[in-house]
């Protein structure tokens, strides 16, 4: 039980950032919170947090155990869920942040059936391409595509997300098909403002990044998709998002043999020892939808359909 708390609390204080903080949450004294970190640390034989008068950060040992103790934690409290609810229905307000192409198309009807099934719940649902800040704004669970940088958030995959270079058959007709990432900077590209670059697989197992270029740029991945079904030029886009315009033609798919390995979609929210019963019920059922192969193929049938 020592060990359980003294992880908890490194968990809790990792989080909020502080000891002070961490030790409000638990209704203890910031020095009990302390002495709980020097016994983890003690009993580890390794440094997890870089304490200041200022600050506390995390090592790299520490970032790494903090991952583990967060999934570990949630699967106990997923676990001790399975056994006591007893036909307990969730309940309450669910408040949820995704990004705003993905969210339209693949969480907003999602939400829409599990309000129909979870008849004591409702949602208010935030789309939006900024990263929100799920802690300070209230939010209980975002969807997120790509790596997960954020360490202080639990994270459960729910399906993978591929990127493809497309263009229309207009578009390659006029200048060419690229033969190679390195042809990129020939052609027109498409691309969202600030982006770094392209992803590439540099077929050793690792990521290559190439700088592209073009006349037009814009922060939202939907106009990119206009524009690339306009003839404009190429673009990078997830498979989700043109996987319909690939089957009818509308696009053409380009250096597949280089496409760098799948990322992850992800449900992320803050850790909570009892994480809320409808947040814990939306989750699987994304994670359950996401997770078969006749979803994706109905998805694309509708983005196909005549409007």
């Amino acid at each position: 039980m020592d060990q359980l708390k003294q992880i908890e609390s490194f968990v809790n204080i990792a989080n909020r950032g502080s000891l002070s903080a961490a030790a409000r949450a638990e209704g203890v004294t910031p020095a009990v919170m302390g002495r709980r970190l020097d016994a983890l640390e003690e009993r580890l034989g390794v440094k997890l947090m870089v304490r200041t008068t200022r600050s506390i950060t995390l090592t790299f040992e520490g970032s790494a155990f903090l991952e583990d103790c967060q999934r570990i934690l949630n699967d106990l409290s997923n676990a001790e869920a399975s056994v006591s609810l007893h036909g307990v229905k969730p309940s309450g307000h669910l408040r949820i942040s995704a990004p705003g192409g993905f969210g339209r198309r693949h969480v907003a009807p999602l939400v829409r059936e599990f309000l129909i099934a979870n008849q004591e719940v409702s949602c208010s649902l935030d789309l939006s391409d900024r990263l929100v800040d799920l802690a300070n704004e209230g939010i209980d669970c975002a969807v997120r595509i790509g790596d997960m940088a954020d360490s202080s958030l639990v994270s459960v995959k729910l399906a993978e997300n591929r990127r493809v270079v497309v263009a229309s058959p207009d578009y390659l007709e006029r200048h060419g098909m690229p033969r190679t990432p390195e042809d990129l900077p020939r052609h027109v590209c498409l691309s969202l403002v600030q982006q770094r670059g392209w992803q590439f697989s540099n077929g050793r197992g690792g990521v290559v990044t190439v700088k592209v270029a073009g006349r037009l740029e814009c922060n939202d991945g939907a106009v990119l998709h206009d524009w690339a079904l306009a003839g404009q030029g190429l673009a990078w886009r997830s498979l989700w998002e043109v996987s319909a315009d690939l089957r009818a033609g509308r696009l053409v798919s380009v250096l597949d043999e280089f496409a760098a390995a799948p990322t992850g979609i992800y449900a992320v929210f803050p850790y909570r020892r009892n994480l809320a019963l409808r947040v814990r019920y939306f989750i699987d059922y994304l994670k359950q939808r996401y997770g078969s192969a006749e979803y994706w193929v109905e998805a694309a049938a509708i983005d196909s359909a005549p409007a």
